[in-house]
């Protein structure tokens, strides 16, 4: 994998008012928001594509607005994943994927399924739905990453079935929802949802140090010491990942300022 051990950061959106003279220079164009967020940031969470669909010169417009080297992250459709049976999301998934993803080329990084609080694992129904998950569409490789968020998943089997079909499992730092921090695929994606608008990177400096270090350890093929496993005893390839890691807390002003100041500490650099 060409980006085997980069470290990129963003957050989720770019369109966000409170933005506007935080992040954002004052007087900038909406219009401009999108570029200049893509050359301070290396990557950006498209959220919108959870709740409705766009048309493909949406997506086509989104690359050309970004440089070369940004990726973006974009959530799968909620019809995909609420749902009582995930086998049966066949149909949905085509709309999603088909809607115009392939626009963004290059642009296209991880896509990333997350489930309802109240979805509970159910190995035979999961693997029903890794199973439809495609490696590719039209030519363009795609990425996986699932986002439980019930504590059932805290399971070795579900580790084990993610790690089969090569899907990265979400690191999620949230309040309540299961840190399940067993690398499964060539990819690590972290979100991290602790972040408070009352500091100005979001995180204080030593927890951006701390995290900067537990990526450094994932993105070189380790695995952090004070992350503990939910699958101790199964093996995972020692070898070189991508890591994404977005800023997506409550108020999310300081988002911006949080994933910057995590692109110094790993020594990456954004565009701009």
């Amino acid at each position: 994998m060409a980006d085997a051990g980069r470290i990129r950061a963003g957050v989720g959106g770019w369109t966000f008012e409170p933005w506007r003279g935080v992040f954002y220079p004052k007087g900038l164009k909406q219009a401009l928001e999108l570029d200049y967020a893509s050359r301070h940031l290396t990557a950006i969470e498209i959220n919108g594509t959870y709740y409705s669909t766009f048309k493909p010169d949406s997506f086509a417009k989104w690359r050309a607005a970004t440089p070369e080297g940004f990726k973006f992250s974009v959530k799968a459709s909620r019809y995909c994943t609420n749902r009582k049976v995930l086998a049966e999301m066949g149909k949905s998934m085509e709309v999603f994927l088909n809607q115009g993803l392939v626009e963004l080329g290059d642009r296209l990084g991880p896509i990333l399924w997350q489930f309802m609080g109240t979805k509970k694992f159910e190995p035979e129904d999961f693997e029903g739905f890794l199973k439809l998950l495609p490696n590719q569409l039209e030519g363009l490789p795609l990425r996986h990453v699932v986002e439980p968020r019930h504590d059932s998943f805290k399971d070795p089997a579900f580790v084990a079935l993610c790690r089969k079909y090569g899907v990265a499992i979400c690191l999620a730092a949230h309040e309540t929802y299961p840190l399940i921090p067993d690398a499964a695929a060539d990819l690590v994606y972290a979100r991290l949802q602790t972040g408070s608008d009352e500091i100005e990177t979001a995180y204080s400096p030593a927890e951006l140090d701390v995290w900067a270090m537990r990526l450094r350890t994932l993105a070189q093929g380790g695995q952090p010491d004070d992350l503990p496993l939910v699958a101790p005893d199964q093996p995972a390839a020692q070898t070189p990942r991508e890591v994404f890691a977005f800023f997506i807390h409550e108020g999310k002003v300081r988002a911006p300022a949080a994933a910057m100041a995590l692109l110094e500490r790993v020594g990456e650099r954004a565009a701009g």
